[in-house]
This record gives C-alpha cells, structure tokens and sequence, in this order.
C-alpha cells in the first residue's frame, strides 16, 4: 500500500496526541494528578478513556487477520473482550475503587498486610504490562512497513518516544485526555471506511457470505511468499511457480503439487489462477525449524482452544494493570460501576466492525494468509475495493486509526508499569522518579520487539490475557469477596497460577512443543491455569488460618459499603474522639 496521504495521516494523529496530552500538562499539579488524576474523572470521560486504551492493536488489526485466516470461530475474541467487562463490572469494579489504592500491588498490601504479596503482585503487573506492550509495538511497525516499506522497527520507535514523552510529562490526567479522544478517532477510523467498503461490496458481485465455503482468489492472484514456509495441502494444487519448491528450482513453471506438505523458500513467486482455495501455511523459523502455530492447535482441538480463548479473555480483562489502574480514578464506587456500564457499550459498538474486514479481506485479499500480513487487511482493503483518490483517503483515515490504536493502550500500560516501578522498584518516590520509570517501561518491550518477531497480535495479546487472568483474577476475586484469604494462599495462588501460564506463554513463543496435546495445553493454557490459581490460593490460605489479617473484616466492610454510609458510620466515632 503506497500511499501519499497515509503517512501525513499518522503524523496528524501524532501531533495531536501530542497537544491533547499538552492540555492534560497544563492542569496536572501534583502526584495524585500523575498516579489517579486526583481520583475526579467522571464516568463519560473515564469511560472512553478505558475504551481508548482497551481497544488495542489485537481489537484494531488483529480479530480481522485472525477472522481473514481462520474464519467466524475467531468471533470469539471480541465477544470475549466485551463480556470480560460484565465480569469486572459484577464483581470487582465498585469494591476496587472503594479500596483507595493507587495500583494493583497497593491493593494486595492493603487487603493483605503482606510487603511480599505486595511486591510479587508489581512483578505480574511489569510482566503482563511488558506482554501486552510488545504486540503494540509490533503492530505499529507493521503499518508504517505496509504504508511506506520503512523498516520493521520504525513504527515500534515512533510510538515508543511520543508515549513516553506524554506519560511521563503529564501523568494519568494527561493521558486520560488523550485515550478519551483516540476512542473516538478509532471508531470513525473503522466505521468511516466500512460503509464505503460494503457499498464497494454490493456492487462488485461478490459472494454475499464470506465463511460459507473456504477462502479463495476471485481473480488471478501472484503472491511473493516473504519467509520460508510449508504448504499443507488437502486437495491437490496446480499453480505456477517462480522460485523453488521441495528443493527444486523452477522459472515460471505450472507445477501440479499432489496432497501433502510442500516447502516453499523465502522469495518464491506463485501464480493462483482464479477460484483456486487459499492452501493453508505454516512459516518456518529463522533456525529452518517448523514455527509452531496456535491456529494448529485450534485446527486439531477445537473445542479445548474455543474454551481457552473463552476463559482467557472473559477472566483476564479484571486484571489488566492499564485497565484496572482506571477504576482508581472514579471519584467513588458508584462512578466506577456506571463507568463499567458505558464501557461496555462503548466497546461493543466497536467490536461490531473488525468482523466487517475480516469478511471482506477473505473475499478481496485471501494472499495475505500466506505472506503472514493477515494483520494488515484492515490497512490494505481500501485501496484494494475502491482504489484511486477515494481508497488512499479512507486507506490514510484507517491508517491514522491505527497508531490511534497503538498509542492509546501503549499509553495506559506504560502508566500502569511505570507507576509499580517507581513505587516499588526505585529507590525515591515522586514525579521525577515516576519519569524515569517510564522510560523504563517502555525500554524492555521496545529492545524486544526489535530484537524478536512475534505471533499476530491477537495470539500475543490473548496469551498477555491468560497470565493476568490466572495470576490477578483469584487475587481480586478471592480478595474481594472471601475473608479467610490469607498472604501466603495470595502468593501461592499467583506463583502457580500465573507462574504456569507465564512458563506456557513463553514456551508457546519460543516454539516448544511444535505440535500434540502439549502444545494444545500450553498455547491455550488458562483452562487449567486459572483453576489451578483460585485453587492452590484457597487450599493454601484454608491451611494457614493464622495468617489472616487482623482488620481483614474491616477492610472487606470498606471495600462493600458505599462511600455515603461509611462516612456516617465515623462521625460519631470522630463526634466521641474529639
């Protein structure tokens, strides 16, 4: 996609992140502004803030890669993603906001009275921040690569420095301004270009129902394969081939390829006629070993990837550091709760078009399940069903979303990592010390994603899900509710809980194991992760009843009496103190 408004498009939306987040400086005076923006934004407000950081590279990209490739099953991402809301919203949202805490780990030491419940709970909140961090970075750097062929890295970079520069200027009041506006920007930015697209649609003749029949090139189609992969084919295939295939050279040759794998290296041109399926791909490694895939492992168990996915981003969604960090900005219980409510409309009214281009990327640009540009439909469709004028000015306004997309939720994880690394990592505390831990949350995800490539984004940012819901949901769950939890139960459910889903992430990164019912379990692990967590923190914390803490009735009574009620009950003991 070369464009010549793209790029000004995306440097628009950096300038104006930019003076947003200027605005946000300008009334941000002390830290509670930096940490909760002095615990005063209201639910409309707050409510699209959450929604502009929440709706993320895997919501603006990835489900219609993830539909592209894999077809409706993936639907379960974004229904996945909104009811994690309903979850959040009936059992934690209100209580959260009652406790006064500023993060995550001052949570766990207010309700537990524990400095090492504390401080494991900042190492999840830095290790999901630093997971979810890194598909953002990839994705920019996906679409400034489609927009002007600039490096892998450059988008990551871009997005790195001008996060950075607001966060750590303007602190949670700042960025609050800034996600608020990005929600609004990414919702036009899809649905603007979606109405053209579908009008494209009907008049072009083109199948009504895109998932009825496998994914196939209406017209023919010459695809440049960019890394080595293997073609699993179920029927035979005749294409044309301009490169070389099983180890054989051939130079424009029609070649006949009977069932079975087929390797075709790095730089290989195949022609498809037209009505040809779309052969499934598996991309090799830089070591020339067989990447494993969690689409295998959904094509293999179904049933038990569909469940994952289901508990996965149904539970994770109440433990995710920048969205849990919001809650603590409503100025009471109430707020929270109805600010719960607007998200949910907010987000379900976004997650009604990323299906719109994945069906329409399966019928005009099906060659990107084999490139391993999936991701890029949404950035590519405009130019390729209207063209002209028309397509590059829709193709810029989605392109602008996009890193709309990557700064928002890039915006609120950096806050919320930096804000557990300045309280409990650095030495001091305060604004300057909060800024340099923002450079700090941001270095370690923007080294790797230089460094390493990564699964599309909706896998990374689904795995990021498992470990915070096996980790931080029977820590607020049980912490919320349950009286008898104890520190030693909190600690021993998020070692084992989240401990496990962290080890099956990067052992599903790393490409260990490459197929079986290992790789099954271990690509899709919140299903007996998360269990495994509420378990082992229930078992442990009934075994150690005497490590309850003291005032742990006082402070649930805290966490469940609105604010109003709590005060009247003081005044008289103030009245007899004085």
């Amino acid at each position: 996609m070369q464009s010549s408004y793209a790029v000004p498009a995306v440097a628009l939306v950096v300038v104006a992140t930019v003076l947003v987040g200027a605005f946000g400086l300008r009334i941000s005076r002390t830290t509670s502004d930096f940490y909760v923006a002095s615990r005063t934004v209201g639910p409309r407000l707050n409510a699209a803030a959450i929604s502009g950081e929440y709706l993320s590279a895997a919501s603006f990209l990835g489900i219609a890669g993830l539909l592209l490739v894999q077809g409706p099953d993936m639907l379960w991402y974004p229904v996945g993603y909104t009811a994690g809301y309903l979850v959040l919203l009936l059992f934690v949202a209100a209580p959260l906001r009652r406790s006064g805490a500023y993060t995550l780990p001052d949570f766990a030491e207010a309700r537990l009275a524990s400095q090492a419940v504390r401080r494991l709970a900042g190492a999840f909140v830095v290790g999901v921040g630093w997971l979810y961090l890194l598909p953002q970075l990839q994705g920019a750097g996906l679409t400034l690569t489609v927009l002007t062929d600039a490096p892998d890295w450059l988008g990551g970079v871009i997005v790195a420095v001008v996060v950075t520069a607001t966060v750590a200027a303007g602190g949670m009041r700042s960025i609050t301004f800034v996600q608020a506006f990005q929600y609004w920007l990414k919702l036009t930015a899809l649905l603007v270009p979606a109405l053209f697209l579908i009008l494209a649609w009907q008049a072009d003749g083109a199948p009504s129902r895109a998932f009825d029949e496998p994914a196939a090139f209406r017209e023919q189609r010459t695809v440049r394969v960019q890394d080595t992969l293997t073609l699993k084919l179920g029927t035979p295939l005749t294409v044309t081939v301009d490169g070389t295939v099983d180890g054989r050279r051939h130079d424009g040759t029609r070649l006949h390829l009977p069932t079975g794998p087929h390797r075709v290296d790095a730089g290989t041109r195949l022609t498809f006629a037209p009505h040809t399926p779309v052969p499934a791909a598996t991309v090799h490694g830089a070591d020339d070993a067989l990447t494993p895939s969690r689409a295998e492992s959904r094509t293999e168990r179904p049933l038990y990837a569909t469940y994952g996915l289901i508990l996965a981003t149904f539970l994770g969604t109440m433990g995710l550091p920048h969205v849990v960090v919001r809650f603590y900005t409503s100025p009471h219980g109430v707020a929270a709760r109805r600010t719960t409510v607007a998200v949910l409309g907010l987000i379900g009214a976004f997650y009604l078009l990323p299906p719109v281009y994945g069906a329409l990327g399966r019928l005009y640009a099906p060659e990107l399940a084999l490139t391993g540009d999936a991701d890029a439909a949404v950035l590519l469709l405009p130019g390729r069903m209207i063209g002209g004028v028309g397509g590059d000015l829709l193709g810029a306004l989605v392109a602008g979303g996009a890193f709309a997309a990557f700064l928002s939720t890039a915006s609120g994880l950096t806050m919320a990592v930096a804000g557990v690394l300045t309280q409990d990592v650095l030495p001091t505390r305060g604004v300057r010390h909060f800024r340099l831990g923002t450079a700090l949350a941001m270095a370690v995800p923007l080294a790797a994603s230089v460094l390493v490539g990564g699964l599309p984004v909706a896998d990374a940012v689904g795995l990021a899900f498992a470990v915070s819901a096996s980790s931080f949901c029977p820590l607020l769950v049980l912490g919320i509710w349950w009286r008898r939890l104890t520190p030693p139960g909190a600690a021993a459910g998020m070692l084992v809980g989240g401990g496990s889903a962290l080890l099956a992430v990067a052992a599903t990164m790393a490409g260990f194991p490459g197929d079986g019912a290992l790789h099954a379990l271990l690509a899709w692990p919140a299903l007996w992760t998360v269990p495994l967590g509420f378990l082992t923190m229930i078992t442990v914390s009934l075994a150690t009843p005497g490590r309850v803490p003291a005032q742990a009735a006082a402070i649930l009574a805290r966490f469940h009496l609105p604010e109003e009620l709590r005060t009247e009950e003081l005044r008289p003991h103030e009245g007899r103190a004085a």
